[in-house]
């Protein structure tokens, strides 16, 4: 309504807005703005999932990178110790979430429309941009990797996803997948690992090359500490064990 529409409204008669109304109208007014960002959302998601590809393929594409790479894949299940290390150290919500965060999915959507990389990824969003988006980690390419989550984790169960996490990992040294980055470092298979060497792999994840335990043991202790310590925030650990845990020897294999 135009102001000469509302002065001829009051001359004419009309009822004049009372100051109740003025609150009223405010609160509508916010509430449509609040409600602007989930609407704005809800678009970028549908546009998003026309645009990118079905994930139907997601283990077939993990299984020949693998191969690729002259690496075995994961043929056991994972040691208990590194799943809980794993999740505790990189993505606590991953039994609950839909694939990404209610946060995260915001600092995504977020860093598209500002230009800026919000962090925040879960492993399943991590997952999405190391098969199909090349590794890259701009603006766009966190948006996609929200939709793909999605999709990925409509498409394949919780212990699907992590298996093919845990493969699809680099872990420094040269090693791809879990299988050969136990047996090179440690010799053993996934399923034998000790909370020490658990604990050394799950802080690999965040840089694998710069904690690589065979050239930078200091900085691989250091982050096991990180991960030992968020072990204990979670309640896995106590404060006890996880101090026993980062004396423990990794048991490292010698290498040339």
């Amino acid at each position: 309504m135009s102001a000469g529409t509302l002065q001829r409204a009051r001359a004419t008669g009309g009822p004049a807005p009372t100051r109740r109304s003025r609150p009223r109208r405010l609160l509508r007014r916010l509430g449509a703005l609040a409600l602007l960002p989930a609407f704005l959302g809800v678009v970028v998601v549908g546009v998003g999932w026309a645009r990118t590809p079905s994930v139907e393929d997601a283990a077939a594409r993990v299984a020949a990178q693998l191969a690729e790479n002259g690496a075995p894949p994961l043929q056991v299940e994972p040691a208990p110790a590194l799943v809980q290390a794993l999740l505790a150290t990189e993505d606590t919500g991953f039994a609950d979430h839909l694939g990404v965060s209610a946060t995260g999915a915001v600092r995504a959507f977020w860093g598209l429309a500002s230009g800026t990389d919000q962090g925040g990824s879960t492993l399943v969003q991590q997952l999405a941009k190391n098969v199909y988006l090349d590794g890259e980690n701009g603006p766009v390419q966190k948006a996609e990797a929200v939709v793909l989550a999605l999709k990925l984790d409509a498409a394949y169960s919780k212990d699907d996803l992590l298996r093919m996490y845990l493969d699809n990992g680099y872990y420094g040294h040269g090693f791809v997948g879990l299988t050969e980055a136990t047996e090179g470092y440690f010799g053993v298979p996934p399923d034998q690992l000790s909370w020490a060497q658990a604990t050394l792999l799950a802080g690999l994840f965040a840089a694998p090359t710069a904690y690589d335990p065979l050239v930078h043991p200091a900085l691989a202790a250091q982050r096991q500490g990180h991960v030992l310590g968020r072990l204990v925030d979670e309640g896995v650990l106590g404060s006890d064990e996880a101090a026993e845990i980062a004396a423990d020897d990794w048991a490292l294999v010698s290498r040339p």
